[in-house]
């Protein structure tokens, strides 16, 4: 089945993982309003693209209809993060990574999550992500180079802010590499620091999955 697992945050606030093994046709016919969410599928032919946003918004919805029985279209804010329009105090965030979508929804707070394939890439473009203590700290472990990378995005969608850098404005405290665990992360802007804490864990040896959730944080408007 392709919805994977659902895991609680808290009571009004889940974790799901999504497999995409499903074509789009069937994807969307999983899709509360399908009719409402066919023309707003993205453009082109690209398949692979289509599945993983139409299986983003079938996790969305399964999560959902373990909160509340209220009928919502998901869209997105001119920043490109997810909402539900008859939800806006409900916090959403998606992730997908080849074969896996992640999704986060809290009926309050604010959430943010990155799932990533681990690869070579992300040690690659270290040096343009990660500060010199975190360079020195990933060193050569891919998965913990993915693992840096995925954090950072985390914290990047929870701030909900375009133009972050992420090799300065956002930044983490060295960690050993293990299963699961809790990293330390850093928001720094020109008007304020704050502090967050970040869940990861190891999904096998190909994927990191990260995801933080706050539940007194002040929901994002719209």
């Amino acid at each position: 089945m392709p919805l994977h697992t659902i895991t609680p945050l808290a009571p009004d606030a889940l974790l799901g993982l999504w497999h995409l093994t499903d074509l789009p046709p069937d994807l969307l016919a999983l899709l509360p309003q399908a009719a409402l969410y066919a023309p707003l599928q993205p453009a082109g032919r690209d398949e692979t693209r289509a599945r993983q946003w139409l299986a983003g918004r079938a996790l969305a919805h399964a999560l959902l209809a373990e909160l509340t029985a209220t009928p919502a279209l998901l869209r997105n804010d001119p920043n490109g993060r997810p909402f539900f329009e008859q939800l806006p105090e409900y916090a959403v965030s998606l992730s997908h990574s080849g074969e896996w979508v992640a999704g986060v929804v809290a009926a309050r707070g604010r959430a943010g999550t990155d799932i990533e394939l681990v690869r070579a890439k992300a040690q690659k473009l270290a040096p343009r992500f990660l500060s010199e203590t975190e360079r020195a700290d990933a060193g050569d472990d891919t998965a913990k180079n993915s693992l840096y990378w995925s954090a950072k995005e985390t914290l990047y969608k929870l701030h909900s802010r375009r133009g972050l850098v992420f090799k300065e404005q956002i930044q983490l405290n060295p960690f050993g590499l293990r299963k699961a665990g809790v990293l330390t992360g850093h928001l720094l802007t020109e008007n304020f620091r704050s502090q967050h804490q970040i869940q990861y864990q190891l999904l096998g040896p190909n994927y990191v999955l990260t995801h933080c959730f706050e539940p007194d944080a002040p929901s994002l408007s719209h």
